[in-house]
């Protein structure tokens, strides 16, 4: 059967991709046509894996521009192993923390017009928005008891990303910490749903 969307998972820092792949376990049932990947971030740390550097402050804007051309490598291999091309419509990041760091960083750049993105207790690093990824959807999830990555984070990323043209979604869950809840992988899976071919 030709499987018609990529679901590319993208961890946070000091994790791995396999962390990740359960969410893909419990997902396939409902993406029956949709293939799911969780590729291990490039730079190694002193356990797991990162996305940029991080050196006590969380988000230096300048390191993440410069670990651009690693990420995009990353999800370029991907997209080979999987059989995807990168114009393909039915590809989606689902990131969490420093995971969606990169993703939100990766469309709003414009690198990666993909067709969705989830952002679990992310943040959208500060720059120029670009207008050449607007088509993709984007879903915002955070906790308000997030005290890693503060829940404003997220809606000041859904404010700057709907005054450049992008359609949003933003869900803050009352109580809910720097994680992934139930009720989060919920939302993105009916998210999912919606916005890839089917």
């Amino acid at each position: 059967m030709a499987r018609r969307s990529l679901v590319i998972f993208l961890h946070g820092i000091g994790a791995s991709g396999a962390q990740l792949m359960p969410l893909a376990s419990a997902w396939r049932g409902s993406l029956p046509d949709t293939v799911f990947a969780a590729p291990d971030a490039p730079f190694h740390r002193s356990y797991g894996h990162e996305w940029f550097r991080v050196d006590g402050a969380l988000l230096d804007p300048r390191r993440l521009q410069a670990a651009r051309d690693a990420f995009d490598k990353t999800i370029e291999d991907v997209l080979e192993r999987q059989g995807f091309a990168r114009s393909d419509t039915g590809i989606a990041f689902v990131g969490v923390s420093q995971g969606a760091i990169v993703a939100l960083d990766a469309v709003a750049s414009g690198r990666w017009p993909v067709a969705a993105l989830v952002s679990f207790a992310g943040l959208l690093a500060p720059g120029r928005i670009s207008s050449d990824s607007k088509q993709t959807s984007i879903l915002l999830v955070h906790g308000t008891d997030d005290r890693t990555i503060p829940s404003v984070a997220s809606t000041s990323a859904a404010d700057r990303l709907r005054s450049a043209g992008f359609k949003v979604e933003l869900h803050l869950e009352p109580g809910v910490g720097h994680t992934i809840s139930t009720t989060g992988a919920q939302l993105a899976l009916g998210f999912l749903r919606q916005t890839l071919p089917r």
